[in-house]
């Protein structure tokens, strides 16, 4: 119960303020591997200190590339301390769907702006595309319609992770 709010408070900050508060993230990593310390069976820490850092490592690409922020970073770290490492598979398949899902969702929506995908997609795929006017025609990175807001995609990850084992 008390992770679903945290989850749904960390979404609300990304979706209006565009930014997720470190005593949330870092909080609730914190609290994740003390409680997991100190309440958990033997390996508990051990399995939810893996999972975070094999979780935050998971988007730590995406955040070099300027992909994701630090703040989603730091939350899924968070999710991965809170659903361990038998968790952590099935939040981030979860996770990854939930993000596409959004992201189709905004663009039909009419609220992202696909350019910037597109110009990652071409400078991947296609060898006689010029990168350097590509990137010169993208809209500003702090724009509104560039960024999807992770951190919901995040929380139903994290969410699936732990009904997963009530659904098999």
């Amino acid at each position: 119960m008390l992770i679903s709010v945290w989850a749904t408070v960390l979404s609300w900050f990304d979706f209006r303020e565009r930014r997720l508060p470190n005593w949330l993230t870092l909080g609730g990593a914190v609290a994740a591997l003390c409680y997991r310390l100190f309440f958990g069976e033997p390996g508990s820490f051990l399995s939810g200190f893996v999972a975070a850092c094999l979780a935050g490592v998971f988007l730590l690409i995406p955040f070099l590339l300027r992909g994701a922020g630090g703040g989603d970073v730091k939350m899924l770290f968070a999710a991965g301390a809170m659903v361990g490492w038998t968790g952590l598979l099935p939040m981030l398949v979860y996770m990854s769907l939930a993000g596409v899902a959004i992201g189709v969702v905004m663009l039909l929506w009419g609220s992202l702006d696909a350019s910037r995908l597109r110009h990652y997609f071409r400078c991947c795929f296609d060898w006689r595309y010029d990168r350097k006017a590509g990137k010169a025609a993208l809209p500003p990175r702090e724009s509104e319609q560039v960024r999807i807001p992770f951190a919901l995609a995040i929380a139903i990850g994290m969410l699936a992770a732990y009904a997963w084992p009530l659904m098999r």
